[in-house]
């Protein structure tokens, strides 16, 4: 894997890159991650399918029973926030290269804050049309996702489906608006509750009305080591893994400008009234608390002068590059 800061190569995103984003809501970056790096993922994804790695505890199930076998429960599941609990994790959240692109569309300053590996075997996963940003809040709302394939990702098995251009609708709210930070239906005419958001099924999931708006969905086929990016009000979805052989997993991460006030940490209690402190400023600097790599992974951090760039090494302690 690579961790040389001072000999990479930096990603660059080019204008109408930056443009499609905001135009369409989200951007495929072929071939982000190296075959090494995205080698490096898969390896620790079989770990854990394996029971090399244990994370169980991470788990979050989905459509399976409390009966099923270790291996098949593993496999139907997502794992949650496995950068707090695992270096790889880290390491992947943290990757240069991610950053690099996070830094531009949403940069200068990237704080990171959630993790999910998900395995998707045959005959499981899936989910329907939600916005992230219901989930996950932020304020300034800056949140974005990279989801990193890490094995062919095609309609059969289960890829993600997007509408393009819905990024500019409002975040449609949830039942309960305690700790909501987003404009709600008593701002917005025409808003409803989503009590039905990520619902499998168009008929019940009432977001799937408001696809309809944007014509023709798309689906976003990849190749390991691809990464999307998207927008957090961009309503998108998966269906069921269709095929009888192969996984489709992914390792999908979530990021915000480090500068925006986060009420979120993944339903862990936290002090004060932002969990900010809790989540790690992955490039640039921020005038918020922030936490630093649980493991040392290497993160291009800047100096208030921006003269010359701290970066956080292993241990903890700080090391200074100059711009």
């Amino acid at each position: 894997m690579d961790t040389n800061i001072e000999k990479r190569k930096r990603k660059n995103v080019k204008a109408e890159d930056y443009t499609r984003f905001y135009r369409d809501g989200y951007l495929i970056v072929k071939g982000l991650l190296s075959q090494a790096d995205t080698a490096y993922l898969q390896q620790w994804a079989d770990d854990i399918y394996e029971g090399k790695v244990n994370l169980d505890h991470l788990t979050h199930s989905i459509n399976f029973g409390n009966e099923a076998e270790k291996r098949e429960r593993i496999a139907s599941a997502r794992i949650h926030m496995a950068h707090r609990a695992h270096e790889t994790a880290e390491w992947g959240m943290l990757h240069f290269g991610i950053v690099d692109v996070l830094e531009a569309l949403i940069g200068p300053d990237v704080l990171a804050l959630q993790s999910m590996l998900f395995f998707n075997p045959p005959g499981k996963g899936g989910q329907g049309w939600h916005q992230d940003s219901m989930y996950i809040q932020t304020a300034p709302d800056t949140l974005i996702g990279a989801w990193v394939a890490l094995d062919d990702v095609d309609q059969e098995n289960g890829c993600l489906w997007v509408a393009p251009g819905s990024h500019h609708e409002p975040i449609y709210p949830p039942l309960s608006k305690i700790g909501y930070v987003h404009a709600n239906d008593e701002q917005i005419d025409g808003l409803f509750k989503a009590k039905h958001a990520s619902h499998l099924d168009d008929e019940v999931n009432q977001l799937s009305e408001v696809v309809k708006k944007y014509g023709d969905i798309v689906p976003v086929e990849l190749e390991p080591g691809d990464v999307l990016f998207f927008h957090s009000h961009l309503l998108h979805r998966s269906y069921q893994n269709q095929t009888k052989d192969r996984m489709r997993r992914s390792y999908v991460c979530h990021y915000c400008n480090a500068r925006s006030w986060v009420p979120w940490n993944h339903g862990e209690p936290y002090e004060g009234p932002s969990a900010n402190r809790e989540h790690i400023l992955a490039r640039g600097k921020t005038h918020l608390p922030f936490a630093t790599p649980k493991f040392g992974t290497t993160v291009e951090l800047s100096s208030e002068d921006q003269g010359e760039m701290n970066v956080a090494m292993p241990g903890g302690d700080m090391g200074k590059m100059e711009m």
